[in-house]
């Protein structure tokens, strides 16, 4: 059997954000989210899921941003890495006051925990609260569904229809995370930005919906499994 969770980072970011992301749970595949406790809009991102919603909700710490300009990466704001196991544990305690519960899941903003020091605070919260850490464990992890390379430039035929569509036809069994971005743009500061509504309305697309259920695939969140 293939499951597969559609799980969208950056809930909490802005308003826009979070309305595109909220869209493309109501109107689309979306089943979980990532919240990043320490941006502007993670209030009105917990109130949203406190008020017994389906949508599955996992924390997605965030230690960092850095952009790819002149050939190298430059930090936009950065942890100390002597810092890094305290601001882990403060997000966690964040999540908890935000939602009122533990995280469903694990991860980072730009996957900074596949990388130490935050690998090892994280892999210590995810083995003490049992809950997946991304990256790590049963579940696939797939971040094809993206719309730049891995040094920003564009790839935007990585997020129309026809590309996921074809990402949902070579899903492998077992349980699968497929990794997005949707959001309006119009309030976010960010080099992932006008991507952003396309994916929420490739998201909401019938033809995706056909798709998943031509390839005979469950569509479930970190809270099934």
């Amino acid at each position: 059997m293939r499951r597969l969770i559609v799980n969208a980072d950056d809930f909490g970011r802005t308003a826009g954000v979070n309305s595109g992301i909220l869209r493309a749970h109501e109107q689309g595949i979306v089943t979980s989210a990532s919240l990043m406790v320490r941006q502007p809009a993670a209030d009105e991102a917990a109130e949203y899921c406190r008020a017994a919603s389906k949508l599955s909700l996992g924390l997605h710490v965030d230690l960092g941003e850095w952009r790819f300009e002149g050939g190298e990466w430059a930090p936009l704001y950065e942890t100390s890495d002597d810092g890094v196991e305290a601001e882990v544990d403060d997000q966690l305690g964040e999540f908890r006051r935000l939602v009122g519960r533990d995280p469903t899941h694990l991860d980072s903003h730009q996957h900074v925990h596949l990388r130490e020091p935050a690998r090892s605070a994280l892999r210590a919260i995810s083995d003490r609260l049992g809950v997946p850490l991304r990256h790590f464990g049963p579940v696939r992890y797939c971040g094809d569904f993206y719309g730049q390379t891995e040094i920003g430039e564009p790839l935007p035929e990585a997020i129309t229809e026809e590309g996921l569509t074809a990402i949902l036809t070579r899903l492998q069994d077992g349980v699968t995370e497929l990794c997005c971005h949707p959001g309006d743009p119009e309030d976010l500061v960010s080099s992932y930005r006008s991507e952003r509504a396309v994916e929420t309305a490739v998201l909401c697309c019938e033809g995706i919906r056909r798709a998943i259920e031509r390839n005979s695939i469950e569509l479930c969140s970190f809270g099934d499994v």
